[in-house]
């Protein structure tokens, strides 16, 4: 018997937002525990046994053990080859790569949370957000110039890819979290919208896990 995928995820984690699209998209069925990262959960012993650096997202296939979303979602890709999240033709294949990593390395980091955590300990509340507006507005600026000839109804064309994965997350916690001005990237704007009419995006959005603060 083969034992369910398990995914620890935080629900607002954009990183964690990938690997449940990805999943989605290969139509694979996931046991989802969560990490509070509010409440440092992330450094529980526990936790750093299974992901020693103490982020998530992390998944557990039987006897593997990952952590990273690109570490994951590469794995997932050829693991489950249904629904291929990478297109055959290698020059599409490297802008996927290349817009994954503008955002894996050169925008998310710069906005997560121990980052923010930090500048508002140590700076103030106001610096967050200028902080926020310069370090995104860098990285869709060149989103917005590498994708102007490569882009169709999604990121690279016609399909959801790897590019997709990475920047739907990132756009939408951006509009979500710090009401981001998407006026100067109008290209990103209209994939937002796009990616919003996605069930298996639909499906991965905060406020569809488990973890979900209630309102009630």
């Amino acid at each position: 018997m083969t034992s369910k995928l398990q995914l620890y995820s935080f629900f607002m984690s954009s990183c964690s937002f990938r690997v449940r699209i990805a999943l989605n998209f290969k139509g694979l069925d996931y046991e989802y525990k969560a990490i509070n990262l509010f409440k440092n959960e992330q450094s529980r012993p526990e936790y750093l046994k299974i992901n020693p650096i103490g982020f998530v997202p992390a998944l557990v296939d039987g006897d593997i053990v990952l952590a990273d979303s690109f570490a994951i979602i590469l794995y997932l890709e050829e693991k489950y080859p249904q629904h291929p999240l990478l297109p055959r033709d290698l020059a599409k294949k490297a802008i996927n790569y290349q817009v994954a990593n503008i955002v894996a390395s050169s925008i998310q980091p710069l906005l997560a949370l121990p980052v923010m955590n930090y500048i508002g300990e140590n700076v103030g509340e106001d610096a967050k957000i200028q902080w926020v507006y310069k370090h995104a507005a860098k990285g869709f600026a060149a989103l917005e110039i590498l994708l102007k000839d490569h882009a169709g109804k999604y990121a690279t064309g016609d399909e959801i890819y790897l590019a997709d994965l990475f920047l739907a997350p990132q756009i939408i916690s951006l509009k979500e979290r710090f009401n981001f001005d998407m006026s100067d990237y109008p290209l990103l704007s209209r994939l937002c919208e796009a990616y919003k009419q996605v069930p298996a995006i639909q499906k991965a959005l905060p406020e569809n896990q488990p973890d979900f603060p209630s309102t009630e």
